[in-house]
């Protein structure tokens, strides 16, 4: 049995998305929180109060601006799907009218070839 006729697959393909989402975000932050700690370690005049401080504010800033580029990324993708899906469309309604056009000239040239033989 194929995977796609498994039951279930869309639910579990779907498990498997939000996980692997969930584990992006995870080191998504976890690479934001490193960043802040060494843009706050050369800052050594700062309080440990003033350095968390700037640390969560750099990690909400990172986490913002790769949630902004994820936005953007996903709403490009679903422009090119739509983009894909029209062209797909085209082509398939090009090929069956040529596939209607061949039959149609299969046909004609079957009905002149008869008629001839027959008249013939």
């Amino acid at each position: 049995m194929s995977a796609a006729g498994a039951p279930y697959s869309g639910d579990i393909a779907m498990g498997i998305n939000q996980l692997e989402g969930y584990l992006l975000l995870q080191a998504e932050r976890d690479l934001a929180s490193e960043r802040a700690r060494r843009f706050a370690g050369r800052l050594d005049w700062l309080t440990v109060a003033q350095r968390q401080e700037v640390e969560r504010r750099y990690t909400q800033d990172q986490l913002d601006v790769t949630e902004q580029m994820l936005r953007k990324v996903a709403w490009r993708c679903e422009e090119l799907r739509a983009e894909y899906r029209a062209v797909h469309l085209r082509l398939r309604c090009r090929l069956v009218a040529a596939l209607l056009g061949g039959i149609a000239l299969a046909v004609v040239a079957t009905a002149s070839v008869t008629a001839a033989f027959v008249a013939g």
